[in-house]
């Protein structure tokens, strides 16, 4: 069982206004304390090592930086998509039962009691957070065919910096659309690593380094948080590369690389 020190435990109090915390749990699993309430995006809280059997068998290296129980309440997931134990497992599908709101893909809605499935580009709240669901595309261009349906989403409160999650998403022209449609973004959270489990070829199911690179230049004056880049077997471009393409590309400036477990006000 992975234990959290007293001092790495997510805080409780609530995060001045203007503020993002964020506490990297590891995998796409990420703690955000945003306009009063508590987010948490794709669950994974199994312990590792782990496979999970499937059209692909997935292998999890690391447990999460923080348990379930470091947890505590959350308002709000917010689940890219439910069809991969990397970003929905075991624990983390247990989780669901325990929070009000979870928002996801219409797919998601129809395989997973409770879960409400938007569209790309509806809008829905949560208290006085404005939740717009935003595209995401699982691998090239056609995909869904085979990853399914997957989303991101974009949170925006009044006196608060407006929020990008990208979820599980490949394609830098999907940024663009993002960015043009919220051009305010102050905090964009990438999932990145270039994930690859061979259904694609060289393409990845996530963004690599220089999809990374590229995104972090469309969102201009965003502050970049990268997760999803460790954790399985299946990542393939590892931290280093996006933080050392974005070094060369005069932008590691814009980065924040969290360390796992500890609340960082961005």
């Amino acid at each position: 069982m992975t234990t959290t020190p007293d001092d790495a435990r997510p805080s409780t109090a609530p995060v001045t206004t203007g503020h993002v915390e964020a506490t990297f749990v590891g995998g796409p699993t990420l703690l955000l304390r945003y306009a009063g309430l508590t987010f948490l995006t794709d669950p994974t809280f199994d312990d590792a090592p782990a496979e999970y059997p499937g059209a692909v068998t997935l292998r999890k290296l690391v447990g999460p930086a923080v348990p379930r129980a470091g947890i505590g309440t959350v308002d709000a997931v917010l689940l890219s998509h439910d069809q991969h134990a990397d970003n929905l497992d075991v624990s983390g599908r247990a989780l669901l039962a325990d929070v009000p709101l979870v928002l996801s893909t219409p797919d998601a809605a129809a395989r997973v009691p409770g879960v409400r499935g938007l569209e790309p580009w509806e809008e829905t709240t949560a208290g006085a957070v404005r939740v717009t669901a935003v595209p995401a595309v699982h691998g090239p261009p056609g995909a869904e065919a085979l990853s399914g349906q997957v989303t991101g989403f974009v949170l925006r409160a009044a006196g608060e910096p407006t929020v990008y999650v990208s979820g599980d998403n490949a394609q830098v022209d999907v940024v663009a659309q993002v960015a043009e449609r919220f051009p305010d973004v102050a905090v964009a959270v990438l999932f990145v690593g270039g994930a690859n489990v061979g259904r694609f070829g060289a393409e990845p199911l996530t963004l690599d380094a220089a999809r990374a690179v590229a995104a972090t230049r469309l969102l201009a004056g965003a502050r970049v948080v990268p997760v999803h880049h460790t954790d399985w077997a299946h990542f393939v471009d590892p931290l280093e590369a996006f933080v050392e393409g974005a070094a060369a590309a005069g932008l590691a400036d814009r980065l924040v690389v969290l360390e796992r477990g500890v609340p960082t006000v961005l």
